[in-house]
């Protein structure tokens, strides 16, 4: 199994690096790729020092996966060469999740839509991933009307110079700035550009990915986007209405027993989930204050948390290659030797 990471030097793509290891991806050869000012630099990967290449010289290289975190502009020029050379692409950018003709996935939802003739799967965006793996199953017990959902992202979803940007604060040091204000005790509603119906892209994504996901167009979707200054991960208030009534006992006890979902949910005992204590470096969505909305019928309230560098970005990727290997889903001959479960 030939790999390679795109975008290999950011911060999801070192976490990509790291989520490979971690899960013993079975790799017979490994390539890091970055921008021409990373080609020729070194990164390491699993006790082994490897040289950055080139776009150009990865696609020669005719590989069987590549894992792109390089931005939504380098995915649309670049992906379609490597698909055409026989690589399966698993972009993280927003370059083609809602492309009507590319698969949107997270793997304990829709893998098994996936096919040999998928040279490209989206990579949803963070924020949605940790709020379709919590809501798919309920919706499919429940059926879901329409979610209302704010969010208390990480500065790590705006990458490196926003973390430099918020620590700079914290010191004191003027320095370059990600955001157009202070993010250091403050809250910024304002999440990616502003459209014209007055909501910005990043909620938007959420609204159209959502429905993508889980397949069923009916559903409503309201977001509210907002970045604070911490660290470890995306934090989320959920208001869902549902088609049909409810028990709040089994609604949890559905939620408890999906995979890749923890619940932690014991007010009395202050027990709910953080980004920093809960979710940092895990791979799980933790799901707690699960409670009814008092103010109308069928309907609950609940706080999805989960690591929006990993779950939200690089294991979900990387759960997506794992899925292609085990399902004889690339083109290379050696699949059931390398991975055999």
């Amino acid at each position: 199994m030939r790999i390679a990471v795109v975008g290999a030097t950011g911060l999801v793509g070192t976490k990509m690096r790291e989520v490979l290891e971690e899960r013993n991806f079975p790799i017979t050869e490994f390539y890091p790729v970055a921008s021409p000012r990373s080609v020729g630099k070194k990164v390491t990967f699993n006790g082994k020092e490897y040289t950055i290449i080139g776009m150009q010289d990865a696609i020669d290289l005719k590989l069987d996966i590549a894992i792109f975190s390089a931005g939504g502009g380098v995915s649309k020029e670049w992906a379609p060469k490597f698909a055409a050379v026989g690589t399966t692409v698993v972009d993280n950018s927003s370059a083609w999740r809602m492309d009507s003709t590319k698969k949107l996935v997270v793997p304990e939802i829709n893998a098994n839509k996936l096919t040999k003739h998928d040279k490209i799967i989206a990579n949803p965006n963070c924020s949605t991933i940790q709020m379709v793996v919590a809501l798919a199953p309920l919706h499919k017990e429940y059926g879901i009307k329409r979610i209302v959902v704010s969010t208390y992202q990480s500065v790590t979803g705006t990458g490196i110079k926003a973390v430099n940007q918020l620590e700079n604060e914290r010191k004191g040091v003027d320095g370059e700035m990600a955001y157009p204000y202070k993010i250091d005790m403050n809250a910024l509603p304002h999440i990616d550009v502003f459209l014209d119906n007055g909501y910005t892209k990043e909620e938007m994504k959420m609204v159209h990915e959502t429905k993508k996901i889980i397949g069923d167009d009916s559903i409503k979707v309201t977001a509210t986007a907002v970045r604070i200054p911490v660290m470890g991960g995306h934090s989320e208030s959920v208001n869902v209405e549902f088609e049909n009534e409810f028990d709040l006992i089994e609604l949890r006890s559905i939620l408890a027993k999906t995979n890749g979902i923890t619940v932690l949910d014991d007010p009395s005992k202050e027990v709910y989930p953080m980004p920093l204590i809960h979710a940092h470096e895990s791979d799980e969505v933790f799901v707690g204050r699960i409670r009814r909305d008092e103010t109308q019928p069928k309907t609950f309230n609940c706080w999805i948390v989960s690591d929006n560098l990993r779950k939200g970005a690089a294991t979900n990727a990387v759960q997506i290659a794992e899925y292609l290997m085990k399902h004889n889903l690339v083109d290379t001959g050696v699949l059931e030797v390398l991975y055999n479960e």
